[in-house]
């Protein structure tokens, strides 16, 4: 399945009905006075998180998210039916931006948490609203309020507990294999993983969500390797696993590979530097990287790293010890708070064209505000 993070689409509440302009008109009942009733209010527009959905795919092909209009009113007193809503199930995770300002409108980061994106138009009151003492055929009644219109952006950054950070070919795919039932695309070169996984691990009984995020290179600030793509995933996370090992590269160093990472974090933002962090080095049944641990381990701890664990995914050595302290640094940071949705505004009135569905109108018919 095709992996989409970020959308933009068009949304629009339904238009509220038209009230309508009608009279009675009874054997017997030479003044039977109005009888048009209201319209219809119109249908939301409403976002709701899904568990099962794990790709905003369905919306790059529904560009346009339109909601039931509401009925309009009909005489012998008849109110329009309101419009049906229509709802949009998209991934936990999902965050909605205003496209015109950049302003959240809302973020679904919990199963079945809904937001109203887009609110229908209220229905227009019929003429029996209007029946006066001084006028008791009133032949005025109130369209519908149109439903609110906006253009939205809409990405997901996925939410997980731990996020799995390395360059490219780091082992961060055989780990989340080895440690969950995820099964991603695992390969001898750079860049196999081109999209987030997700996979659930457990150590006695507790679990939590790990997230092997895709190989992240020097310059990804700036947008190198998809490094915005890739980011913005990060920043859902509330513990960092850095990877290091051996390359087969003569260029890259695992203590240089850390100092850049660590620096392209700060660039996209200063904060993820400061997230919890444990630093561990993969691939520990290569006899190099065994060799190594001792002088990576001196020299993350002058770079003030006290602790680097060492592990094997292939075959099994240091991953009880890395869970385990993955459990303990969860539980000492708490999932932070999400930020607040700027609140929606209500759509303005226009007039709207009237259709009396075929009763009894005499004369023009008046719209009032």
């Amino acid at each position: 399945m095709r992996f989409v993070d970020e959308v933009t689409v068009e949304v629009k509440g339904g238009d509220g009905g038209n009230g309508a302009v009608a009279f009675r008109r009874e054997k017997f009942v030479p003044f039977g006075g109005p009888s048009g009733g209201d319209g219809g209010d119109g249908g939301d527009v409403v976002f709701r998180a899904d568990e099962r959905l794990s790709t905003l795919l369905d919306l790059r092909y529904r560009r346009k998210l339109i909601a039931k209009n509401g009925e309009s009113g009909r005489g012998k007193d008849q109110y329009g039916a309101a419009g049906e809503d229509l709802v949009v199930r998209v991934p936990i995770g999902t965050q909605v931006f205003d496209a015109e300002t950049g302003s959240p409108v809302a973020d679904l980061d919990a199963n079945e948490k809904e937001f109203v994106i887009a609110r229908g138009g209220k229905g227009g009151r019929g003429n029996i609203h209007f029946a006066t003492p001084q006028d008791r055929a009133p032949r005025r009644a109130e369209p519908g309020e149109p439903g609110e219109q906006r253009k939205l952006r809409i990405e997901l950054k996925l939410l997980a507990d731990v996020g799995l950070l390395g360059y490219p070919n780091v082992g961060k795919s055989t780990l989340i294999a080895s440690i969950s039932r995820a099964r991603p695309k695992i390969a001898d070169y750079p860049f196999t993983t081109l999209v987030p996984n997700l996979g659930v691990a457990a150590i006695g009984e507790r679990s939590f969500v790990v997230a092997d995020i895709p190989g992240i290179i020097e310059g990804a600030a700036e947008g190198a390797g998809l490094g915005h793509r890739f980011l913005k995933h990060v920043e859902r996370t509330r513990v960092l696993l850095h990877i290091l090992t051996l390359d087969p590269d003569p260029d890259r160093k695992p203590l240089q590979d850390y100092d850049v990472l660590l620096s392209e974090l700060e660039r996209f933002d200063p904060e993820l530097a400061k997230r919890p962090m444990i630093v561990a080095v993969s691939k520990l049944d290569l006899p190099d990287v065994k060799k190594r641990v001792s002088s990576i381990r001196r020299g993350m701890k002058a770079r003030g790293v006290d602790k680097v664990l060492a592990f094997s995914a292939a075959t099994g050595e240091g991953i009880d010890e890395l869970l385990h302290e993955l459990v303990r640094v969860l539980d000492e940071h708490p999932v932070a708070p999400t930020p607040r949705a700027a609140p929606l505004g209500r759509p303005g009135r226009t007039a709207a064209a009237l259709d009396d569905e075929g009763d009894d109108v005499g004369g023009d018919v008046e719209y009032v505000e």
